[in-house]
């Protein structure tokens, strides 16, 4: 069924279907601060923020949302879950300001007749006495029909029915949820254009859910099929394996169907991340849109096909997040990664700087090191310090340090064309190491100039992995000088640096 140029409304329910996560709770505090951006920044058609009757807290935190919103003419796009228990749930939303309840229901004739031990006409009774009250209270009022997508396979009739005796009874949403996230695109595409060309003056929205990992696919092929409204969580919070992620729900109907989403891309991160604060759910680095690495390019061929001519870029740009595409340096990276990481700081190296720089990311990279362009400096200034003397060579470095225990180094080193092996002990490894480094060049006549200073750096906000700077300032008699190491193990960047030391001095003799 074609609906061009459709816009299709998106019903967030982080803060309600959201809490089900295992251990998130948000506080009355961090719901109103979500809601008020979800509302506002993100510009969501509706939010679903609440179960009626669940707790005092609750019910604070959805008062003080919806005094807010009535200000904000924003109250009647806030809805809360609420029961069939006639009065309860509706004076519930009403005490808190609210406009629109969420009726649940039951879509199954094995929940109506196992869970609720009724039948079909009972419990249409009992749901109409709850939206009578409800819209006499002033309530608008949207139904769920729990377990929908069992009911629809195993007793339609059940559902068609149930449908026929409320359709009149002044419901402006019939929400159809995938409960158990059992349905397939196809699944979902055939059953809800019966929904809809069964029922054709009803409003339907789809909940899905992600146990198959199908939510999106799934919310896809629902709107393929004419309904109009889809339920999603930020980043994929729920119960189990959660519900549809808003991000890529509101992506896929745009770019692969043509739909209008009334949604600002701009601010799909922003949300991200405070719903990754706010739940204690960190999502996955490569989780699309959001994910942290989504717009990194770490092949050394793809960084050279966008220079030559944007040959890797997809209508899934950076800019269209309020992001930017960066270019991950490693042992894949090719001179491509390096010349826009380069361009992207204003820094001009030629071309051999460029392959020694190079030689020296693919290096680390086989180490396993993480390099990032905040690191790139620190390796660019240590490159172009060197002088490429290599009297003295480290082959090879071992450090044992334990809490209130001496620290030991072994180390295995060149001096011209002598191998060396010696030990020390000290007051941590770099002492240690300086200690067994001192035996080896005694029998050089190698005096020691006098350490001033030892300075450690890591790049602004760099992480625990980042790289470590190590400027080391010596006192030889004559002048203070310095030399600098770059490693990501903070004692072997002072080891290098005292290398660096070793070989300038024997140059200079």
């Amino acid at each position: 069924m074609s609906q061009d140029n459709v816009t299709v409304q998106l019903m967030d329910t982080t803060l309600r279907d959201g809490e089900q996560t295992q251990a998130v709770s948000f506080s009355p505090a961090e719901k109103v601060s979500l809601a008020k951006a979800l509302l506002q920044r993100l510009k969501i058609d509706r939010i679903e923020v609440a179960s009626a009757r669940v707790s005092e807290g609750e019910k604070i935190a959805v008062k003080q949302l919806n005094t807010w919103a009535a200000k904000e003419g924003l109250v009647e796009r806030i809805e809360v879950l609420g029961f069939v228990d006639h009065t309860l749930s509706v004076d519930w939303i009403t005490d808190t300001g609210g406009k629109v309840l969420n009726l649940l229901a039951k879509g199954s004739l094995k929940h109506c007749s196992e869970q609720l031990k009724k039948s079909l006409d009972q419990h249409v009774t009992d749901v109409k006495q709850t939206i009578d009250y409800a819209l006499q209270q002033g309530l608008k009022v949207n139904i769920y029909l729990e377990d929908w997508s069992n009911g629809y396979k195993d007793s339609p009739e059940y559902v068609y029915e149930m449908l026929e005796k409320l359709s009149d009874a002044g419901i402006t949403h019939f929400m159809l949820p995938d409960t158990l996230g059992v349905m397939s695109p196809d699944e979902v595409f055939a059953s809800l254009s019966d929904m809809v060309t069964r029922f054709p003056h009803l409003k339907f929205d789809f909940h899905p859910h992600n146990d198959y990992g199908l939510a999106t696919a799934n919310a896809m092929f629902a709107v393929k099929a004419g309904v109009s409204s889809i339920h999603c969580t930020m980043n994929c919070l729920g119960e189990r394996a959660g519900n549809a992620s808003l991000t890529e729900v509101a992506v896929v109907l745009k770019d692969k169907l043509g739909k209008k989403v009334n949604i600002d891309e701009s601010e799909i991160h922003n949300l991200s991340k405070l719903v990754e604060n706010f739940s204690g759910k960190r999502i996955a680095d490569n989780t699309p849109i959001v994910g942290a690495d989504v717009f990194t390019q770490t092949s050394g061929i793809h960084a050279d096909g966008d220079k030559k001519g944007g040959l890797y870029i997809s209508a899934l740009t950076p800019e269209r997040f309020a992001r930017s595409r960066s270019y991950a340096l490693g042992k894949m990276s090719g001179k491509a990664s390096l010349a826009k990481n380069l361009e992207e700081m204003d820094i001009e190296l030629d071309a051999e700087q460029q392959q020694k720089l190079l030689k020296r990311i693919v290096h680390l990279g086989d180490q396993k090191a993480t390099i990032t362009a905040d690191d790139l400096p620190f390796i660019i200034a240590d490159l172009l310090e060197r002088n490429d003397f290599n009297h003295v060579e480290l082959l090879n470095c071992s450090i044992n340090s334990g809490l209130d225990l001496e620290s030991t180094v072994s180390i295995r080193v060149r001096v011209n064309d002598q191998i060396h092996k010696a030990s020390g002990s000290g007051n941590g490894g770099f002492d240690a190491f300086i200690k067994a480094m001192k035996k080896v060049l005694n029998e050089h006549h190698f005096a020691f100039p006098e350490l001033v200073d030892f300075e450690l750096r890591i790049p602004p906000g760099g992480e625990t992995s980042a790289l470590t700077e190590c400027t080391v300032t010596w006192d030889d008699g004559d002048e203070h000088f310095t030399t600098r190491g770059v490693n990501t193990n903070q004692v072997i960047a002072g080891i290098g640096a005292t290398i660096r030391m070793i070989n300038l001095r024997m140059q200079n003799k």
